[in-house]
């Protein structure tokens, strides 16, 4: 993968970029709670960095986007206010928006991890949901919880 690629990569990361409202959805009949994400670049435009602080009970966090040189994919590098580290592939294309998890990284794999979100309403919107399974690479997924993004002011 050349510079130009690597950037092209990075370019189609842009409508994430700014400040958004977060609402969880956990199973139970309580209104979804309500967190605050940003979505900036870092390092000259060569990371792209989200940083958000969570509705509850979900932990705050951090997490660094990278264009894998070798083949332009994406890893998102994750940490939260609980000590967890996780490593996730990423894409991102056709407005869709997909972290996945299947190994163990930096922290043992307890459970298969993987989150799929729509980029809607001109880029204003992001609905997605969070969902699991078994380690065993058999189990059915099963969903945690609905995460939208909705950006501030729009």
């Amino acid at each position: 993968m050349d510079t130009t690629e690597r950037r092209e990569a990075l370019a189609r990361l842009d409508v994430l970029v700014g400040e958004w409202v977060v609402e969880a959805e956990f199973p139970g009949p309580a209104a979804p709670p309500q967190g605050r994400c940003v979505f900036e670049w870092g390092l000259d435009g060569g990371f792209l960095v989200q940083r958000m602080q969570a509705p509850n009970p979900a932990p705050d966090s951090m997490a660094i986007i990278a264009v894998a040189p070798e083949t332009g994919g994406y890893t998102q590098h994750y940490y939260d206010s609980r000590g967890v580290v996780r490593l996730y592939a990423m894409t991102f294309a056709d407005g869709i928006w997909q972290l996945l998890r299947e190994r163990p990284d930096f922290s043992p794999l307890a459970f298969r991890q993987r989150f799929v979100g729509e980029v809607g309403e001109g880029g204003d919107v992001i609905r997605g949901a969070w969902e699991r399974a078994e380690v065993d690479a058999a189990a059915p997924w099963e969903r945690d919880f609905v995460m939208t993004y909705r950006r501030s002011g729009a």
